[in-house]
Formats: C-alpha cells, structure tokens, sequence
C-alpha cells in the first residue's frame, strides 16, 4: 500500500448541487478517515448510481489512502454512468494518465476544458491533481493550471493549497514560491488548519523543529479534530528522536481515524522511527484482525531482528521472513530482505546458512556489498576463515571508515590468516588513531613488530611494549586481561635492557619487579633475582 497521503483533498467540491452528504464525505477523505468516507461513498452511489462525480470523489478517496486499484474502478466508472460530465471526462483522463497513457489522458483532459470553455475551476484543479499527485507528474503542467484556476476563484483555498504542493514538489530545497501560496490560503481564512499544516511542513523540510511544531501545535489548536495536523506532528517527532512525543501525537491521530489503514500507518511511523518492539506489537495485533501484506512481513522480520530477546524472537523473524519472500513480488525484494533473513539465520546458530543469504544479498549490487561487507567480514570471523575477513573489511573500508572493532579484527586476521605482519601492525596503528588510549592495539602491535623481527636483530617491538607498560595504570594492572598484557610488556622489555646494546640493569630490574609483584611464582623473574 503506497503510503504518500496527500494532506488534503483539494478538489473540494464548489457546487452546492452535490449536496452535503457529498461535502462530508470528502472532508472525512480531507480529514483522512478514509474507512468512513468509503462508506459514505457506497451509500451515496446506491442513492445517486449515475452521479458521476460521486465516483470521481470516491476514486479520489481511495487513491489518497494509496489503493489505485479501486480508484481506477471508480474514475472508470465515473464515465461509465455519466459520459457527458466534465468532471467524468476528466476520470477517465486519470485512468488513462495512471495507466501510462499520457497521450490519452491528455485528449480527454483537453475534450474537459474545451467542454467548459476553461473557465471550470473545479475541472481544472482536478486535472492539476493528476499531475501534482500521480507517480509520473507533470508539475509545469500542473502550475500552469492552477494559476488559471486560483485566477478564476481567487478566494477559494483549495487551489492555492495544490498550487503550494505542486511548487514544493518542483522544488523542494526552496519553500519559498510555496510558502506564499500557502499564505495565500491564510489570508483568505486565517484559521484554516489545512494551509497552516502546510506551512508547517515546508518548516519541517528546511529541518526547523521549532516553528514546525509550533504550527502543529496551532492547527491541532484550532480544529482539534483536523487529522492530519498529530500524525504530521508525530513524523517530525520521529525526525528528531521524540519519540515519547510522537506517541502522544500518533495515539490522538488515531483517536479520530482508528482504522486499520491508521494504524498500519503508525506501524509504518514506529518502524521508520526504530521503535522495533512497538513495532511488532501493533503489526501482530492489525494481523490478527486479518490486515496484512508483505510490508508488514518485511517489518515483522527486521523488528524481531533489531528487538531480539530470544530465541522466540528468532523463530518470529525467520518465520516472517519466509512469508515475505513467498508473497512479496520479485521487483520489491531488496537487498535488505536477504540481509535480515541471514542475520536472523546466523542467531539461530546456522552460519553457513547465513552466510549464503548475505552473499546472496551482497551480489545484488554494489552498493549492496558495501554495505553488507562488515556483516559478513563478522560471520566468517567467527568461522576463522581469516582471508574472508580480509577480503570483506578491506571491500567496506573502500566505501566507509571500519569501526575500531572491525579495525582490531582486520588486524588480528592479518596476524593469524596470511601472517602478513605488516598489514596487521598497519590495521592496529589505524585503531590507534581513532582509540589512542586502547592498549590491547599497542600490544598487537608489539605482537606484529615482534613477528616481523623474531629474533630481536632490530628489537622492532620495544617501543610498542614500552607504550603498553604506560598505558596501563598501576592501579589497574591486575584488571581483568590487563595483567597478562603487563607482564608480557615487561618480560619483554626485561630482556631487551639486559641482552640489548640498550643495556640497562637498572631498567631491567623494573621491569622484572613489575613480573614478579603480578605474579611472585614466575620462574624468569625468579631466575632474574637469583631465586630458586
């Protein structure tokens, strides 16, 4: 289900002919409770069936909540009943246009204007909505139009409000041109929540939190039964981490529109907001109502990957992830999809498994290997197929920086794979500038220095263990594996002031006292003393 939602329907009806059932169901399709509107809908089409703009309004209805299957149903029909209307003519014009028949549409578009000798500013708004909120726009066109139309009704906000979308949409970096169409809106009625949530949009575009909430805030104030101003709000909550208070807004949207489509769209909106546990509890509940589809699957499987808490959670995501893949079409998988199914795989304890999933998903493209290159640069670490490590961390430090976790593995697999001693040193001297203080990285390098000198003709691993001897305070040389990088320093640099042309007792003997106070039964320290 496609979720763009227009925030408004805005070709509202401006003949008084239709009636005001008519009004109310298309400002229940304004005010986004679209589950009432389509009921309104069918009973004013069992009252009126050859009422073509009935069938336009409740085509528009249902392609606003993104089910164009049953608008193109409705503006077909629109024609079917009532050819001659204007407002049908430019129904069929939409089917065409969707459909992709441009030229088509065009034609009835053109058969609706000379019908009405241009001057229908209705019709025209209506054909400017194709091409404002349809996939393929034509958002010239559509401005061209609108300007025709908010000149014949110049106090009437529907076309200013599509004149504004139509602008931002075509440019959305710059509000401006936008911005005063919308105004535009407010100067005709100052109180109209629907020009006010616009404005307050182009604020959240141009990421300015506090006046976009504050014009939520003033539109829910204004008509607190005005929809679209919560759920608005709640987005820009999301957007910048308020989380609690994009609740507080989603909760109060329901409140008015508790429909299953509401509240796939706030699964949606928890998901998009990492609220992964929230997640899974409203996607279970609207699937045990019977409302599903291979989004929420998709959902389901990354929620339980990303809230695991136990194995149940893993049987959950595998189990969602083997619905997706048996009913999502082909051209909607994304890399992602393997990804998860393979992460999941690997927590269930099947690593050959997961790693065929992420391969699998890594070869889609190469933004995908990128991406996925630290994941199975992991899982192969943990089978000690140290050239596979390699080969991944170095394939996602080409596209981004290795964290210094990655950095302390690529390291470690250099030392133990290939024994290339030089990459390790370089890969752990990496780690050190982005983690000066982390001695672990200091001791691999002294360990990869050493390898590269084995016999101490250059004493190359010195000033590595020297440096982990500073490292570490005193005070914590007996903390967890800080004492066996201590007394492997010391040794080390016991020896080297006793054999090396850095002679030195003296140091030595710190040294070799550092051995013995962290372990008084070492026989090399003993022999160091004298002791038997």
């Amino acid at each position: 289900m496609k979720m763009h939602i227009i925030l408004a329907l805005t070709t509202v009806v401006s003949s008084v002919t239709f009636g005001q059932t008519l009004k109310d169901a298309i400002r229940k399709t304004d005010n986004e409770r679209f589950a009432e509107a389509n009921n309104d809908f069918r009973k004013l089409i069992a009252s009126e069936p050859a009422n073509g703009s009935i069938y336009f309004y409740a085509g528009e209805n249902y392609q606003f909540q993104g089910e164009l299957d049953s608008a193109m149903i409705m503006w077909k029909k629109a024609y079917d009943v009532q050819a001659l209307s204007p407002l049908s003519i430019v129904s069929l014009g939409k089917s065409l246009w969707i459909s992709g028949d441009q030229v088509g549409a065009k034609t009835q578009f053109a058969n609706a204007m000379k019908m009405t000798k241009n001057k229908n500013a209705e019709v025209i708004r209506a054909i400017a909505g194709t091409y404002v909120y349809s996939k393929n726009k034509n958002l010239d066109e559509a401005i061209t139009l609108l300007q025709l139309a908010t000149n014949l009704e110049s106090k009437n906000e529907d076309g200013f409000l599509m004149l504004g979308d139509a602008l931002i949409e075509k440019n959305p970096t710059n509000g401006n041109e936008a911005i005063k169409s919308y105004n535009q809106v407010l100067e005709i009625n100052s109180k109209s929540p629907r020009g006010i949530v616009r404005v307050a949009k182009v604020y959240q575009r141009a990421q300015n939190f506090e006046l976009a909430n504050e014009k939520y805030k003033e539109a829910q104030t204004i008509d607190p039964t005005y929809a679209p101003a919560y759920r608005e709000n709640a987005e820009l909550n999301m957007r910048f981490n308020q989380s609690k208070k994009a609740i507080e807004n989603w909760k109060k949207y329901l409140e008015l529109n508790n429909s299953d489509e509401a509240r796939y769209r706030f699964c949606t909106a928890l998901f998009s907001g990492k609220q992964y546990c929230d997640a899974i509890t409203e996607i279970e509940s609207l699937q045990a109502k019977g409302f599903d589809n291979f989004y929420m699957e998709r959902m389901l499987t990354y929620s339980n990957f990303e809230c695991w808490k136990d194995a149940e959670s893993t049987k959950k995501g595998l189990a969602a992830s083997q619905k997706f893949f048996e009913i999502a079409p082909a051209d909607k998988v994304l890399f992602l999809d393997y990804k998860y199914k393979g992460l999941l795989l690997s927590k269930s304890g099947s690593d050959s498994l997961s790693i065929l999933e992420l391969e699998k998903a890594s070869s889609i493209n190469e933004e995908a290997a990128k991406e996925l290159a630290g994941d199975i640069g992991k899982m192969y670490l943990k089978m000690k197929k140290y050239d596979k490590v390699i080969f991944y961390y170095n394939l996602k430090a080409s596209a981004s920086k290795l964290s210094p976790q990655e950095l302390f593995e690529l390291g470690r697999s250099y030392y133990f794979g290939p024994k290339d001693y030089v990459n390790a040193d370089s890969s752990f001297a990496r780690l050190l500038v982005i983690s000066p203080t982390y001695a672990p990285a200091m001791l691999w390098r002294a360990r990869s220095n050493f390898q590269q000198d084995p016999k101490n003709a250059n004493w190359m691993a010195q000033p590595y263990y020297e440096k982990v001897i500073e490292m570490v305070k005193v005070e914590e040389r007996t903390v967890g594996n800080n004492k066996g990088m201590v007394i492997e320093s010391a040794k080390y640099l016991g020896d080297y002031y006793v054999t090396s042309k850095a002679k030195d007792l003296a140091k030595a003997k710190i040294n070799w006292q550092i051995v013995k106070d962290l372990d008084p039964a070492d026989k090399q320290a003993k022999a160091f003393f004298g002791e038997k």
